[in-house]
């Protein structure tokens, strides 16, 4: 190999000539694919750099989320179902993206669908708005039937001075009654997507738990600390008929909560802007949901005989049926918007509580064990056996009114059955190796 030339202070044409000659002589390697000679060459775009990270940042994420693009209807249901994973805005970012909105729309474009959805069949005229009345008529149909029901059954015990017709007219309302309910919760706003048989059956048993307190707990617990007393149907009765009266509030709470945050999915460009409009909205929702229960207290009063007078102040055993109403209406909430597992744990905890209060008033009767029964004791002789369910009601319905509070007003809550199952999947990593 040729000597390269030296530095002596003057310039000699030669020698540089002879240097480039073998400089000539070099063979430099030339890479078969494109990318790499334009990576090593600076060819193309961004010359003179090296290459950063990976070409296209989004295949992976096309590679982790297949089976949500893939069964997603549209680009909101992909946004939610990142956003349930965990990807913001500025995860996005370094997907070259400017919010996850605008990431969910490529990959909507980019992985093809597993299945077409079906076109929908075309709208028979006038058929709209008869499905809407049928349906709202439903939500009317469990507080009508209990309402008649118990006014029917009280009036008939008053008039014959026989409680054996009453018990039958009153047992033939209530499964009407049931039935309507089962209707409401199966068809409309208020039906849970993809529940287990064992989601189902845990549910039931809790609201039946809350249910069955609210007709007989507090005459039991009276029993456990002060003796049998004669068990008194009106108040049972008036709790009965509000909680029916609050279905129809519930579901259209439920419905208009659905289709404003739906709506307000549509046209948001980010996260942080979904969610400071679905806030208002929650807040909303909730209030009006209160203030038809303070509506509909009179309206229960006025159905059963031998109730206050409309003029009385609310007593602490509508209290309880209030609260025993909001944590039902926030944990079916909830529910229905895949957090399942939260509306559980707030129904768990109120079960809790009526049930630590009835055994330790059971253990207080045992011998030496008067000290267990002392804090319930002292509470209901302050503010009377219904403060047990208000307490713990009232609670867990603050507890999951907190928990709603974030957890509604994610884009993740409102995108349809993807974004549903995206929560139940494992969570997988979405940042690429490097930064684009």
């Amino acid at each position: 190999m040729t000597t390269p030339p030296r530095w002596n202070g003057r310039f000699d044409p030669a020698s540089s000539d002879r240097g480039l000659g073998a400089l000539s002589e070099v063979r430099v390697p030339v890479s078969r694919r494109p990318d790499e000679a334009s990576a090593r060459t600076g060819a193309g775009r961004g010359q003179g750099k090296g290459r950063r990270g990976p070409a296209d940042p989004v295949r992976a994420l096309m590679h982790h989320h297949h089976d949500l693009c893939a069964r997603a209807v549209d680009p909101l249901e992909i946004a939610a179902g990142l956003e349930a994973h965990g990807v913001t805005d500025r995860t996005a970012a370094r997907f070259r993206h400017r919010d996850v909105f605008s990431l969910a729309e490529e990959l909507y474009a980019r992985v093809p669908r597993a299945e077409e959805p079906a076109l929908p069949a075309a709208p028979v005229p006038g058929r709209a708005p008869a499905a809407r009345m049928a349906l709202g008529a439903l939500w009317l149909l469990p507080g009508t039937l209990c309402a008649a029901t118990a006014s029917a059954a009280l009036r008939v015990d008053a008039i014959r001075k026989d409680a054996t017709v009453g018990l039958a007219v009153g047992a033939g309302g209530a499964a009407l009654t049931a039935l309507a309910l089962w209707l409401c919760l199966r068809r409309g706003p208020l039906r849970v997507h993809g529940s287990g048989r064992g989601g189902r059956i845990v549910y039931v048993l809790g609201a039946g738990w809350l249910l069955g307190y609210a007709a007989v707990g507090d005459w039991l617990l009276t029993g456990l600390l002060d003796g049998r007393r004669p068990y008194e149907a009106a108040p049972a009765t008036q709790a009965a008929v509000l909680l029916a009266l609050a279905v129809a509030p519930a579901a259209w709470c439920a419905h208009w909560f659905a289709a404003r945050a739906r709506r307000r999915l549509a046209v948001s460009r980010g996260l942080e802007e979904f969610a400071a409009g679905v806030r208002p909205l929650f807040a909303g929702v909730v209030t009006a949901f209160l203030c038809a229960l303070a509506a509909l207290a009179p309206a229960a009063r006025l159905a059963v005989p031998g109730s206050p007078p409309v003029a009385t102040p609310p007593s602490m055993a509508e209290a309880a049926v209030v609260a025993l109403c909001g944590l039902l209406f926030l944990a079916r909430l909830l529910a229905v918007h895949g957090f399942r597992r939260a509306a559980l744990m707030g129904t768990a905890a109120a079960c809790a509580v009526q049930a630590v209060a009835l055994a330790t008033a059971a253990a207080a009767r045992l011998p030496g064990a008067a000290p267990l029964g002392a804090p319930v004791a002292r509470l209901t002789a302050a503010q009377g056996t219904a403060a047990i369910p208000a307490a713990g009601c009232g609670a867990a319905a603050l507890a999951l009114l907190i928990y709603a509070f974030g957890a509604l007003c994610r884009a993740s809550a409102h995108g349809g059955p993807g974004a549903r199952t995206a929560r139940t999947a494992p969570a997988t990593s979405t940042a690429p190796n490097r930064a684009p």
